[in-house]
C-alpha cells in the first residue's frame, strides 16, 4: 500500500452527486505500485462501478526517491497519476524499513485519507492467500475495507488479457534466481508471455518480476521512456527507466 500528498494532477474529475435514491458509492484509494495489476485492477473497479476511485496511494522508498519494490522513479509515478487525472498520496519509508515502521506509515496515511471519508483500498492481488490476509488485517485495525477485482482469475488468460486491453508495461525489477537477467527492461507483451518459463506465473504473482505501465486505457497520454543502466540490489536486477522528452 503507499505519505504527504505530492503530484497533484492537473486534470481533476468531480465527483457526481448519487442519481435520486441510489447510494453513494464508497471512496476508495488504489494501491498503486505503478504496475499492470494496479492499472488493470483500477480499470476493473472503474468498469464495476463498485467503488468511487478519488487517488492513488504509493509507498515511496525515501532513501531512493523511487517506488519501493518496484524500483521506479517519482517523476514516472507522478506522471502516471498525471495522466489518470487521479492525486497521489505518497506513503514514505526508510530504508531499511522494519515492518512495524511501514504499519505505522500506512495506518497514518489511511488516517488522512479516513477524514476524507475515504473508507476501502483496491488491490491488484491475484491469488497469494497470505497477502490477502495480511493486507485485510491491517485495514481492519483503522476501519478499512480491501476490495481485490482481480483476485482468483486464471493468470495466463489474465496476463493476455492485459496486453490486448491497450495496456502497455515494462519490466522493471526481476528476480534473477527465476528469471535470467536479460528480462529486466523487456516489455510485457505477447513476445515477453511466450518467452517466460513454464515455471514463472505470467502476470509475476510470485514476484518473478514487476512491472512499470506507460500507457493503458486509463491514461489520457501515454508516457514514453526509455532503458537506463540495468543493476542488481539486495538481491533484484532493476532496469531504471527514465523519462524520455518527445519533440
Amino acid at each position: 500500500m503507499s505519505s504527504a500528498p505530492t503530484g497533484m494532477p492537473r486534470v481533476r474529475r468531480s465527483r457526481r452527486a448519487p442519481a435520486p435514491g441510489r447510494p453513494a458509492r464508497p471512496l476508495a484509494l488504489v494501491a498503486w505500485s505503478s504496475g499492470k495489476d494496479a492499472a488493470y485492477a483500477l480499470q476493473a473497479v472503474r468498469r464495476s462501478g463498485v467503488v468511487e476511485v478519488v487517488g492513488l496511494l504509493t509507498t515511496v522508498t525515501r532513501a531512493f526517491g523511487r517506488v519501493s519494490t518496484h524500483g521506479v522513479r517519482e517523476t514516472l509515478l507522478a506522471a502516471q497519476a498525471d495522466s489518470i487525472g487521479l492525486p497521489l498520496q505518497r506513503v514514505e519509508i526508510p530504508y531499511p524499513c522494519p515492518n512495524e515502521t511501514y504499519e505505522q506509515a500506512m495506518a497514518e496515511a489511511l488516517a488522512v485519507a479516513a477524514a476524507r471519508g475515504v473508507t476501502q483500498v483496491v488491490f491488484g492481488d491475484l491469488f497469494l492467500t497470505d497477502i490477502r490476509a495480511y493486507r485485510e488485517a491491517q485495514l481492519e485495525r483503522v476501519g478499512f475495507t480491501g476490495v481485490f477485482p482481480l483476485w482468483g482469475r486464471d493468470t495466463t488468460a489474465l496476463a493476455g488479457e492485459m496486453v490486448a486491453s491497450g495496456l502497455e508495461a515494462t519490466l522493471a525489477c526481476i528476480d534473477p534466481l527465476r528469471l535470467d537477467r536479460s528480462f529486466a527492461g523487456r516489455l510485457f507483451d505477447r513476445a515477453l508471455l511466450a518467452a517466460l518459463p513454464a515455471d514463472v506465473d505470467p502476470c509475476g504473482e510470485n514476484g518473478e518480476f514487476h512491472t512499470f505501465v506507460s500507457n493503458s486505457p486509463l491514461f489520457s497520454r501515454p508516457l514514453h521512456i526509455s532503458r537506463g543502466a540495468v543493476v542488481e540490489r539486495d538481491g533484484f536486477v532493476f532496469a531504471d527507466l527514465l523519462p524520455q522528452a518527445i519533440g
